[in-house]
């Protein structure tokens, strides 16, 4: 049985292999020189990896679930794209080197956000047509993932993040900012997994509130690097939460409390998966 880091660096590697197949080669395209620097820039997968490992652990067909993951991916790194950009939060750079649109200039970063945004639901409904069998499960998948990334879900909660810039830290906003910015595109690989598996509600459920949990922790965490860590490690500039105003939990309650709620949020998450008994060790794992 392979570790937990070796099965982590397979669901990567499964990522990656993914990508480089569905994306469309440069050849002298602007648009698709732009989404391949940030696509293949690296990062965690994280969210790739929450839905290949919650889709083996459903018993589901892994092969299905392989493009759905990638182009969780492409919508990932479209949103860190536009993120970036200097009507947002004005980032220079991202994974150690500079963000998009320095290097392509605002009109193509925005236009390679777009173009992975689009791409994204054009291999995940391909797919779903490839499985012919499983279709109506990728399409609950599509529509979930779709939910959890537009205006009642990840982009909601952007706007509220925007909203509240310089206003007094408090918790209703910062629940809702975690809950929508973070936590939903961090369920959304969870739920898109079960539809394809095929599982109960009592699943989609648990890995609802996982998803929750994990999402806030997650949020908490990336808010106190942003306070405690080293920009060297992170690749990225630290300190610009507070320089923006941002409403972030350490500003709300300081730094021992956030670590606290964030390490609550991590075992509730654990005991959100006690239905899976002991096929959830490998989530509860990556959770931690």
């Amino acid at each position: 049985m392979n570790s937990f880091k070796q099965q982590l660096e397979q669901y990567a590697q499964w990522t990656q292999e993914c990508l480089e197949q569905l994306l469309p080669p440069q050849e002298g395209d602007r648009v698709t020189e732009a989404m391949r620097y940030s696509l293949l820039a690296g990062g965690k997968r994280i969210r790739p990896v929450l839905l290949l490992a919650t889709c083996e652990m459903l018993g589901g067909d892994i092969r299905q679930a392989r493009v759905p993951a990638a182009a969780l991916e492409m919508i990932h790194t479209y949103s860190l794209i536009h993120d970036d950009l200097p009507g947002m939060d004005n980032d220079d750079y991202r994974r150690g080197r500079l963000t998009n649109h320095k290097v392509f200039g605002e009109g193509f970063a925005i236009l390679a956000g777009d173009g992975l945004l689009n791409y994204a639901y054009e291999c995940i409904l391909n797919n779903a047509l490839a499985w012919g069998e499983n279709t109506p499960g990728h399409i609950r998948a599509a529509q979930e993932i779709a939910r959890r990334a537009g205006v009642s879900g990840m982009v909601a909660g952007q706007s509220i993040d925007l909203l509240s810039e310089h206003h007094e830290p408090n918790e209703a906003t910062l629940q809702y900012i975690h809950t929508h910015k973070t936590a939903d595109l961090l369920t959304a690989p969870l739920l898109a997994a079960a539809y394809i598996a095929g599982a109960d509600e009592k699943a989609i459920s648990a890995l609802e509130t996982f998803g929750l949990c994990v999402g806030l922790a997650f949020q908490i965490d990336d808010d106190l690097l942003d306070v405690l860590g080293d920009a060297k490690d992170l690749g990225k500039q630290t300190g610009m939460d507070a320089q923006r105003g941002k409403q972030t939990w350490p500003a709300a309650f300081g730094v021992e409390r956030s670590r606290q709620d964030a390490g609550k949020a991590i075992e509730q998450a654990a005991q959100a998966l006690s239905p899976f008994g002991e096929r959830g060790a490998y989530l509860r794992e990556l959770a931690r």
